[in-house]
């Protein structure tokens, strides 16, 4: 099974500590480097074997990969996968995980068009980031995504292995410190977006 099967939540808490130094990462950029990338025809675009990670540094931190199953074509994951994501949550509310944010990152293997993989990859990361916010109730503000289609294969010698689709999931960023008073802030915050929704539209 290898690193695609069962991995205990202790195993992903263990995976993910040790950021030594964050990286400089744009994420806005990196999406659009993506993209532009995934749209290369020209006559000396290397073959999938032979293409050079677009984000290398992603690959120095600390993660792990994880076996999320999509429906076909779809971000929509399948409701087996949805307990792994949750073993993943309960890895990020660990006391040692809490101060640090984290990037989902989607691949896809290399199957029909790179640009609509580029997309479907980032919607399923998108996807994956909307359950851990929403069912799981971390933080959006520690998690972010990326797709990244079949421009960083996981598995290059083997661009259509099912390798190729895992979701990775790695520590990009220590949290910035908070201090005692945004807490009475975030009561006071919470108090009038209570009364907001009175207001007649």
């Amino acid at each position: 099974m290898g690193d695609a099967g069962y991995k205990a939540e202790s195993d992903f808490v263990t995976q993910l500590g040790g950021l030594e130094t964050p990286p400089d990462l744009n994420l806005v950029t990196l999406r659009q480097q993506t993209a532009e990338r995934s749209k290369s025809r020209g006559k000396n675009e290397p073959p999938p074997q032979k293409r050079p990670p677009i984000a290398p540094e992603l690959t120095k931190l600390p993660g792990f990969s994880v076996d999320i199953q999509f429906d076909a074509d779809t971000p929509i994951v399948r409701p087996e996968s949805y307990q792994t994501i949750g073993r993943i949550a309960d890895a990020l509310v660990n006391s040692t995980l809490l101060p640090y944010e984290f990037l989902i990152v989607g691949h896809i293997e290399s199957t029909g068009r790179r640009d609509n993989n580029v997309l479907l990859s980032q919607r399923r990361a998108d996807a994956v980031r909307d359950i851990l916010v929403n069912t799981f109730k971390i933080s959006s503000k520690r998690l972010q995504a990326v797709g990244l289609g079949e421009e960083q294969l996981l598995d290059p010698a083997r661009p259509n292995a099912p390798a190729n689709n895992l979701t990775q999931i790695m520590t990009v960023a220590k949290m910035p410190e908070q201090s005692e008073q945004p807490k009475a802030a975030a009561a006071k915050g919470s108090a009038s977006a209570a009364k907001k929704p009175a207001k007649k539209r």
